[in-house]
């Protein structure tokens, strides 16, 4: 099924000055034409090479499949010189992500770019966000802490630069709480996401990666805090540990809680994966690893991937669906401890796959997924080919599942500059 998505989303690849492809694929004949962010990690192709990556690990690429990999590399490192947008998931540095996988040295140029636009503030962002053009986003996926996460996973030369400007200007945003440290996605934002992709779970997590690579003691009692933060505001009953997706509650139609990577607690695991590669030990009388089993216990038990109501889990994707989930799952499987614990969460990481196979849309053309959106009439949305929200996503989350099944949990990890930490370093496709 998996071979089956990707041949779906390769079909979807146009060539105009490089390749791009359509985020979604139209059922009324409309004409595709590149998105604003054609080459992000998020939408466009850069989003592509962590399944070529994930292919490249159990057979040879293809003719047409060598040729993208190498139309990739052309586009991004020719765009990357003049480029201005910072963050992991639309900028600079999934370029230098993208790069880095297919041709290791090109990523130079996207990171010394990135080490030219740093100012004692942050990064300019040029994306819409709340307060503005020119505010510091702080977050994973827009904003510093990715830029962050990215230098420190492509130990380059400008590595030790780029993640000390990032981590100082995170300091300098944080707003102190009872409990600890808190960030907003925008400094000042008063409603809250504090979660993985958004808020102070992510942050929190790249101040942990960047203090440990760094020797920065003051990045790591930051992340010591903002996890203090975290729990506070978060709920430990049933053996689990889950934090609302927005504080306080959003004016939108959105489930209070939520399971995702995105905002819930298959991502916020990761914030107690690094605090435990950075060397901490517990947090409020809780063992780090704990608290990690304890988001992973929540997804198992939270009733997911069945859609038990409409909003409760009508996406299949990498950023607030399924494929999102197994991952990380998969992620906790290969560093496991413990047999028991293993074969629990792989049976979970089952289950998300056997639901993607589930609800493919299977034909001569390949597989591909259309989510559903509740607020709207009618709910289903048209299919996407992208990382975080299509084909390409769940494609690589089942090659790798398929792998670990015919393996077992010592294959190799694609990692990426947001889970890296999370799997044992002898893994890791780039620990070389």
């Amino acid at each position: 099924m998996g071979e089956a998505a990707w041949a779906w989303v390769l079909s979807q690849v146009r060539e105009d000055e490089g390749p791009w492809l359509p985020e979604t694929v139209s059922q009324d004949g409309q004409v595709p034409v590149p998105a604003k962010d054609r080459d992000s990690l998020y939408a466009g192709i850069a989003g592509l090479v962590p399944v070529l990556a994930e292919i490249a690990q159990y057979r040879q690429l293809s003719e047409r499949e060598e040729s993208l990999a190498a139309g990739i590399v052309a586009r991004l490192s020719a765009q990357a010189r003049s480029r201005t947008e910072p963050s992991l998931y639309d900028g600079l540095a999934g370029d230098a992500m993208a790069l880095r996988l297919l041709a290791p040295g090109e990523e130079l140029t996207a990171l010394r770019r990135l080490a030219d636009l740093a100012t004692p503030a942050g990064w300019k962002t040029t994306l819409d966000v709340e307060q503005g053009s020119d505010a510091p986003v702080s977050d994973l996926v827009m904003g510093t802490a990715g830029v962050v996460l990215t230098a420190v996973w492509a130990k380059s030369e400008f590595s030790q630069r780029i993640a000390t400007t990032g981590g100082e200007a995170l300091l300098r945003v944080a707003d102190r709480t009872q409990a600890g440290l808190d960030w907003g996605m925008v400094p000042g934002m008063p409603s809250r996401m504090p979660n993985y992709s958004h808020g102070t779970a992510g942050i929190a997590a790249a101040l942990a990666v960047a203090g440990a690579a760094l020797e920065r003691e003051d990045f790591l009692q930051a992340a010591v805090q903002g996890a203090q933060h975290v729990l506070s505001v978060g709920s430990l009953e049933d053996g689990g540990f889950v934090v609302p997706h927005t504080i306080p509650p959003s004016s939108r139609e959105v489930e209070p809680v939520t399971y995702s990577w995105c905002h819930g607690p298959a991502g916020t695991s990761l914030l107690f994966a690094a605090l435990s590669y950075a060397g901490v030990a517990e947090v409020e009388g809780f063992e780090i690893e704990e608290l990690r089993r304890r988001c992973l216990t929540s997804i198992l038990d939270s009733g997911l991937p069945e859609r038990l109501r409409p909003g409760f889990w009508d996406n299949d994707g990498r950023c607030c669906g399924t494929a999102g989930v197994g991952d990380v799952l998969l992620d906790a499987v290969q560093a496991c401890r413990t047999i028991a614990e293993a074969e629990t969460l792989f049976h979970g990481a089952r289950r998300m796959g056997d639901a993607l196979v589930e609800r493919a849309i299977k034909d001569e053309a390949g597989a591909r997924w259309r989510f559903l959106e509740h607020r709207k009439d009618p709910p289903l949305l048209p299919p996407s080919t992208a990382w975080m929200q299509g084909a390409a996503g769940i494609a690589a989350y089942l090659l790798r599942l398929g792998r670990l099944v015919e393996t077992g949990p010592e294959a190799v990890v694609v990692d990426r500059p947001d889970q890296w930490w999370a799997v044992p370093a002898h893994l890791r496709m780039t620990a070389s």
